[in-house]
């Protein structure tokens, strides 16, 4: 999706951004995705950020929240799918901030990034990942 200059795109169009980046996934990750759950949000609550022991809450951009495929097990039926959380503010603050990135290759890098811990990749896998995704 094109943006020119305007205002901040919203929750449901960073959403879309997301969701696009999920779709340019190699389909050998794509197929496994199973019912995880998108959502984006304004900051991680206060709870959440507590818990990581993260002060600033410019500081966390995404969160997957679940256990790693790899994990898994019969035991795990019937438990809630698993989550990436995007958070919309500091995502656009550090977009901001940057200013070498568009704001659709930002997105796609922090969604690749909780993807890569849905599936408990490496760090190096991820960037594999991220560049498959193109």
């Amino acid at each position: 999706m094109a943006r020119n200059f305007g205002i901040a795109p919203s929750a449901d169009e960073m959403e879309k951004l997301a969701r696009q980046a999920l779709a340019r996934l190699p389909d050998q990750f794509l197929s496994h995705l199973g019912d995880i759950v998108l959502q984006v949000e304004e900051f991680a609550d206060e709870h959440l950020l507590a818990e990581m022991e993260i002060e600033d809450p410019f500081a966390l951009t995404g969160l997957y929240e679940g256990l790693p495929l790899h994990a898994k097990s019969i035991d795990h039926s019937g438990t809630m799918p698993d989550r990436i959380r995007l958070f919309r503010r500091p995502i656009l603050d550090e977009w901001v901030a940057r200013g070498d990135e568009t704001l659709e290759r930002l997105i796609a890098h922090v969604v690749v990034h909780e993807v890569g811990h849905h599936f408990g990749l490496s760090d190096e896998a991820m960037h594999a990942l991220e560049e498959a995704a193109g």
